[in-house]
């Protein structure tokens, strides 16, 4: 006969099962799970946080910084900095400016795609090549020279017109 212990057990062994899987946890006891589980939560709420402020910042620095409506977007990733560009217009030698930012910040590109034609899209995953300076940049630096290469296309810009 199955006890009433038993029968409280089973739905509190399922779902510790659940979370253990949601959270990819390798643990085995419930404490250890239900600690995986919150550091995983954690996680979660740190990264959905930063998505916010990068969309704050992205809609300051598109509407703010750079009146030809550029939109800019700097993150950190494991792999480098992943920087996005984007306009509604052709911005005719902007992807020269932004490869002379790229240079002037040691950055080398290890994955690109770019299209010029009826607008402008830019995205780069890249790495800072110099040791000793990799650890002094962040994402700010990188956007503040990203920032500084749309101002010197448009100044450029403006004066051919």
């Amino acid at each position: 006969m199955v006890s009433k212990v038993q029968m409280k057990r089973a739905p509190v062994s399922k779902k510790l099962l659940t979370l253990r899987s949601i959270s990819k946890s390798h643990a085995h006891s419930k404490t250890a799970i239900v600690f995986d589980a919150s550091k995983y939560i954690q996680n979660l709420k740190r990264k959905v946080e930063e998505m916010n402020l990068q969309t704050i910042a992205s809609a300051q620095t598109s509407t703010s910084h750079n009146p030809f409506s550029v939109q800019l977007k700097v993150e950190a990733r494991e792999e480098g900095f992943l920087i996005k560009m984007f306009s509604e217009k052709s911005c005719s030698g902007l992807l020269v400016f932004v490869l002379e930012a790229f240079e002037e910040l040691g950055l080398d590109v290890h994955q690109a795609r770019v299209s010029c034609s009826n607008n402008f899209l830019l995205e780069a995953v890249g790495t800072i090549n110099d040791n000793q300076s990799a650890e002094q940049k962040d994402v700010e630096v990188v956007k503040e020279a990203m920032l500084q290469a749309i101002q010197n296309w448009s100044e450029v810009s403006q004066q051919q017109e």
